[in-house]
């Protein structure tokens, strides 16, 4: 019962209920990626959308996935025969919020202190 519930009222736990019966009606399967994210597509509106596995968090579709949802390229990465190159990185999420996010030095939320500069600020002393 719990699990309906949040389907029907939130959308961040995966697929509301809406798109359930969306997906189950129109939707054709176009490939998962690496993550266990669900791509699909609705022929007659040229719809795309994805369900994703856990919390949903777009910054977790991989760029390849990316261009496809947003139409920037016709064919899903499922279908294309793409080998990253040497120079490239593995996709990684935003790390905003978490404790890996880049805290610079001086940053409120940083150990360290800010080290002091040329023309640094002098308080006021009466």
């Amino acid at each position: 019962m719990k699990r309906f519930l949040l389907q029907f009222f939130t959308w961040w736990h995966g697929q509301t209920l809406g798109t359930r019966l969306y997906t189950w009606r129109r939707g054709q399967l176009v490939g998962t990626d690496q993550a266990g994210h669900r791509y699909y597509h609705d022929r007659r509106t040229d719809r795309r959308w994805v369900i994703y596995s856990g919390i949903v968090e777009a910054s977790k579709v991989p760029p390849g996935w990316n261009a496809w949802l947003h139409h920037n390229s016709d064919s899903p990465p499922s279908e294309e025969d793409y080998q990253p190159h040497d120079w490239e990185l593995p996709h990684l999420p935003n790390a905003t919020g978490t404790p890996h996010a880049y805290r610079p030095p001086g940053s409120i939320l940083s150990p360290e202190l800010r080290p002091r500069v040329t023309g640094d600020y002098d308080p006021w002393n009466p």
